[in-house]
């Protein structure tokens, strides 16, 4: 199975420790990535955002970056907003980073949980599904090893046209998902690689679409695919510790989402019930973190598990430690 790390590059302010600049957090980004190499883990990933508290509006630049410090650890998106892209422009992009890296990049397209990105890129919200579904359809012809012939709704046709950089080898394109049983259908009837984000709730409340998705890949005609999932979490040496570090700037983080989406402020008791044997937050020592991540995967049948600790923005040297507990403590015990 394996094991690695997300990031937003956020950029919050904690009480009196104040947000830092947009430069200064992506230059710990390219350090918390190399860090995730360092200690053996498998795969590092930078998810695409167009608003104040994130820095990472470019994930492909930020995992080019990356790939020049680097040598073995996947790279992938973490997620791309196709719907909101132009397949071609992204397929280039991810394309040139797989060159660069020694066939090493990944693309996660998603729908976008954010919608900052449809109007900064000119795109209609009440187009959403119908957006991503045919940049989908494009990006799949693309990284095909033949010319496109296409034409759609939303962007100029290509008439026998071959999109440059080609790779050595098909560009992996995994579907990133958020719990919409259509989106896991299509992955699955597509044959494609899918990655499940689990933000609150119980896990195991997702079996049925892991079932639903085994179910549309034997009804695509297809062979069996990685299955990932991507949730919260933060490591320290003792579970007071980790609590102490995370529980403030994840509430503040999750409650300022919350007043955008109508969500109520994040308490301590919905925390507690987060961080729980059952629960989406992977929160504490080691050992307690090893075992949910062991049970999350034999219960859903996971191939991969990234862990995103900097969901309300940590103190560098704090990441920098928990990766350092998740490569050197958590991922043997795992495996």
């Amino acid at each position: 199975m394996e094991l690695g790390l997300t990031t937003f590059a956020e950029r919050h302010a904690v009480g009196d420790r104040p947000a830092p600049s947009a430069g200064e957090r992506l230059r710990e980004v390219i350090e918390e990535a190399v860090a995730t190499e360092r200690v053996g883990l498998d795969v590092y990933g930078v998810g695409e955002h167009h608003r104040a508290d994130f820095a990472a509006s470019a994930p492909a630049v930020v995992l080019a970056a990356i790939a020049g410090r680097t040598e073995r650890i996947q790279l992938t998106s973490a997620v791309s907003v196709l719907s909101s892209d132009d397949p071609v422009r992204l397929y280039q992009q991810f394309a040139t980073l797989d060159l660069i890296s020694n066939g090493r990049a990944e693309l996660m397209a998603g729908r976008g949980s954010f919608t900052e990105s449809f109007p900064l890129f000119g795109q209609d919200l009440s187009d959403y599904d119908e957006l991503f579904e045919e940049k989908l359809a494009l990006l799949l012809h693309i990284r095909a090893d033949e010319p496109v012939t296409w034409s759609g709704r939303f962007r100029p046709a290509l008439h026998d046209t071959v999109v440059y950089p080609r790779t050595d080898r098909p560009l992996p394109v995994w579907i990133a998902v958020g719990g919409s049983p259509e989106s896991v259908a299509r992955a699955g009837l597509l044959g494609l690689p899918l990655a499940i984000a689990i933000i609150g709730g119980q896990p195991a409340r997702f079996r049925p679409l892991v079932d639903l998705y085994h179910r549309a890949l034997e009804q695509g005609g297809h062979e069996p695919q990685p299955i990932a999932v991507h949730a919260h979490g933060y490591l320290a040496d003792t579970d007071e510790e980790a609590v102490a570090d995370f529980y403030e700037p994840y509430a503040a983080a999750m409650s300022g989402l919350g007043r955008e989406r109508g969500w109520g402020p994040m308490s301590r008791a919905q925390f507690e019930a987060l961080r729980s044997p059952e629960g989406s937050l992977f929160v504490g020592t080691p050992d307690r973190v090893a075992e949910k991540i062991a049970d999350i995967r034999d219960t859903l049948g996971l191939d991969r598990f990234m862990l995103h600790p900097s969901v309300g923005t940590l103190p560098h040297d704090k990441i920098l430690r928990s990766i350092e507990l998740l490569g050197e403590k958590v991922a043997p015990q795992v495996r």
